[in-house]
């Protein structure tokens, strides 16, 4: 008999059943008057999609994704800015809208849920694009 990883009954922390890699990863959106929400986000999805599947407020999203608008500007924590990746030049081009852009500003739409960011903290500006 083939004993398959399904049989393993031992819990993982952090993994899906039968050991695969976890498939959601909690964010904190902290918005402008410093109230905390903590959701789960798919991963491979987009941290706006995870904002707005989650009635997150402060983020308008108006372009849906698309790159094209600055209304999903996040400022990411300072602890996370190196794993969530760097700006690409569209996304430097788009944040030239937004308002209060720091050296931490994001469009969340341009940030991909994976594992390695369980746990990620953005904060929303007081005004967006």
């Amino acid at each position: 008999m083939v004993k398959t990883v399904l049989d393993d009954p031992t819990p993982r922390y952090g993994a899906e059943p039968g050991g695969g890699a976890p498939s959601k990863a909690k964010i904190t959106f902290v918005d402008s008057h410093g109230q905390a929400r903590t959701v789960e986000g798919e991963v491979g999805s987009t941290v706006m999609e995870t904002a707005r599947r989650n009635d997150i407020p402060e983020i308008a999203a108006e372009c849906g994704g698309a790159c094209a608008c600055a209304t999903c500007h996040v400022y990411v924590d300072a602890t996370w800015v190196e794993k969530a990746g760097t700006r690409s030049q569209m996304e430097e081009d788009m944040l030239d809208f937004a308002f209060g852009v720091e050296a931490n500003s994001r469009l969340c739409c341009q940030i991909t849920v994976k594992p390695e960011l369980d746990g990620l903290t953005v904060t929303t500006p007081a005004q967006q694009g």
